[in-house]
């Protein structure tokens, strides 16, 4: 019955709408057997468990964030004047390293956060789970930032802040702002840091996390367990 279902489903992704593919879907089980929505639930939280395993790892190595342009994090617009006239008075070196702290702090941050993000994903009841499988590419990775990112911020915030002392991020920056506030004429300048790479470290983390379920999604062969086989062959 399983399968007769799949090639129902395949069929009717040539044949018919969107609006009569949910309804073909909507007639899967509900209950503890078969593929149903708890089956389908669990599809999509092993495809965001393994999007943290694969890629957010990634982010926690050196140059995770910094060498990876999906993800680097760049200056924000006030610092960007600051960059520039550090630049032209011949402190560029002290530019860079300001931009590299930045991003060094990210990579420790997220090491350090990698639970939090776990345990989310363990929290996701995904009551609405057969919507999302029928959704675009990311679909799961948008509901888990949707549901998570006022929650995960505020955790992640003060993780950031003390990564920051932890690769001398502050010491980094308070030396550049000083420097950039003693230049004649200059409109002088006291960003929040955290805050900005708390935001671009998490926006970086679930961007990561899309690339994986993009992958499950559109690579048979990324489909590494079987829940993950049988339950991403419903939207193929």
């Amino acid at each position: 019955m399983f399968y007769k279902k799949i090639a129902l489903i395949c069929l009717c992704f040539m044949s018919v709408s969107c609006a009569e593919l949910q309804q073909v879907v909507n007639t899967l089980p509900n209950g503890q057997t078969g593929t149903g929505t708890l089956d389908i639930a669990a599809g999509l939280r092993q495809a965001l468990d393994l999007g943290i395993d694969k890629q957010v790892s990634k982010l926690t190595q050196e140059n995770g964030f910094y060498g990876n342009s999906m993800v680097k994090i760049l200056l924000p617009a006030e610092l960007q004047k600051v960059d520039k006239t550090l630049r032209d008075i011949g402190l560029g070196s002290l530019a860079d390293e300001g931009l590299k702290v930045l991003n060094r702090a990210a990579e420790d941050a997220v090491g350090e956060a990698t639970p939090i993000f776990v345990d989310a994903v363990k929290q996701i009841t995904f009551a609405d789970a057969k919507n999302i499988l029928l959704g675009n590419n990311t679909a799961a990775t948008s509901y888990l930032e949707g549901k998570t990112n006022t929650v995960l911020y505020s955790k992640f915030n003060p993780v950031i802040k003390n990564s920051f002392s932890k690769v001398g991020a502050d010491q980094v920056w308070t030396n550049i702002i000083t420097k950039y506030n003693t230049i004649p004429f200059v409109q002088k300048v006291n960003p929040d840091l955290t805050d900005y790479v708390t935001t671009e470290a998490l926006k970086g983390v679930y961007k990561m996390i899309g690339v994986e379920e993009q992958q499950i999604r559109t690579n048979l062969s990324s489909r590494t367990t079987t829940l993950l086989q049988q339950v991403f062959a419903l939207q193929d």
